[in-house]
């Protein structure tokens, strides 16, 4: 038998066991951001791709964009809570009202067409009892589901503590806190909570370190790569015609400083023109042309782009996903803590160079002219990728070893 019919039986293998398996996915598909997107259809079509049902799970708390219910308002004490929920009120309802109609109805269009999201968004942990009876293992990630809020803190919904989930499996695969650390006030109920997984896996280090200073044991935790890097391949969106456009793309979120000028000096150098994506909570002028694609004609832009500049972990990700030279730009100020993500990105493909901050904005005239290995690069990619696909597999498999009835009942 040769070598790659021995890889045709195998995936057909794995696909005939999971073959009735139904995974119910928990991560934030709902959010108008095309990072978030990308990485909630690349975790869906991965089980796809492993012959199961996936499907997303419609919760959408109001606490992520729209700050929730405010909190005892006349305590002073809970000062910082609340004007952080009248921010985000304020924020959403100018978007509402303001906000770009046609970027909302491509996200929107979007998640029908290719995340296979029609129902209602539910807001509460109860609400979602119904919803969790039918799948036999709920997968929580990626993203940065584990981040705690201001407003709410850690969210049971986003480690799978759901009324009614007691008979599923319950799986983590790549969440990010979205920072290095988040305060030993949060170690004890994030310990109660990941203890509730049957396997646990993080998008970053920083997040195994994080979990570890609650008192989860390391070797019960994975490191696994972004849904986005586990896909890899993204054709059935990007189309059949594929050709580089004498073009800078820059993605850039939070913030335009460092950015602006990294993009702009890398336009200059390379002479191609410079075309920035808008996100729907921009705050600065753009950068070079600004432009408002829908999630594929964004990815396509990416994809066909000369050269990319992006502060977003996302724009960072699909970059290497699709072999497109990069500069990362690092975010500066209080913002800094969020660059771990990056960071540990970075670190995983051997591209620590790529990260330019405002004390090295010097060196980007030089990475310019250095190219990237590629093929070392995706052998990095491809461990990674044989690791989570290890871990996730061995879930699967121990699940489709159980009796249905045994399944039903646990």
């Amino acid at each position: 038998m040769t070598a790659i019919s021995q890889v045709h039986r195998k995936k057909g293998f794995i696909a005939a066991m999971t073959e009735a398996l139904k995974i119910g996915l928990l991560t934030y598909h709902f959010s108008d951001n095309y990072g978030a997107l990308y990485q909630a259809y690349s975790l869906r079509e991965w089980f796809r791709g492993r012959g199961t049902e996936a499907e997303f799970i419609p919760y959408h708390p109001a606490y992520v964009e729209d700050g929730g219910p405010f909190d005892r308002p006349w305590d002073l004490r809970l000062w910082r809570k609340n004007a952080t929920i009248l921010y985000m009120k304020l924020s959403q309802r100018q978007r509402q009202l303001f906000g770009d109609q046609s970027m909302r109805a491509g996200f929107e269009s979007f998640r029908r067409e290719h995340l296979g999201v029609t129902r209602a968004p539910l807001a509460t942990r109860d609400a979602l009892r119904t919803q969790v009876a039918g799948f036999d293992m709920l997968v929580c990630g990626s993203d940065q589901i584990w981040n705690p809020s201001v407003q709410r803190g850690l969210d049971p919904v986003y480690f799978l503590d759901i009324p009614g989930a007691e008979h599923a499996r319950k799986l983590a695969y790549a969440p990010s806190f979205g920072r290095s650390d988040i305060g030993a006030a949060h170690h004890a109920e994030l310990a109660r909570l990941a203890r509730g997984l049957d396997g646990i896996s993080v998008r970053e280090a920083s997040g195994r370190a994080i979990l570890t200073a609650a008192g989860i044991a390391p070797e019960a935790i994975e490191v696994v790569p972004d849904p986005t890097l586990l896909l890899g391949r993204l054709d059935a969106l990007l189309g059949p015609e594929r050709g580089t456009q004498d073009t800078v793309f820059c993605y850039a979120l939070r913030t335009d400083a460092v950015i602006r000028p990294l993009a702009e000096a890398v336009s200059r150098q390379l002479g191609a023109r410079l075309v920035s994506a808008r996100g729907n909570r921009q705050r600065w002028r753009d950068i070079g042309t600004g432009i408002v694609p829908t999630p594929v004609e964004w990815l396509r832009m990416l994809a066909n782009a000369r050269f990319v500049v992006s502060n977003s972990f996302h724009g960072v990700a699909l970059s290497i996903a699709l072999n497109r030279p990069f500069l990362a730009a690092g975010l500066p100020g209080r913002k800094a803590g969020m660059n771990a993500r990056v960071m540990d990105l970075l670190a995983l493909t051997g591209l620590e160079d790529r990260l330019i901050s405002d004390q090295n904005l010097n060196d980007a005239a030089q990475l310019l002219a250095r190219p990237i290995d590629w093929a070392g690069v995706n052998s990095r990619l491809s461990a990674a990728r044989l690791r989570a696909e290890t871990y996730l597999d061995a879930h699967l498999a121990a699940l489709r070893a159980k009796p249905r009835s045994e399944v039903a009942a646990r």
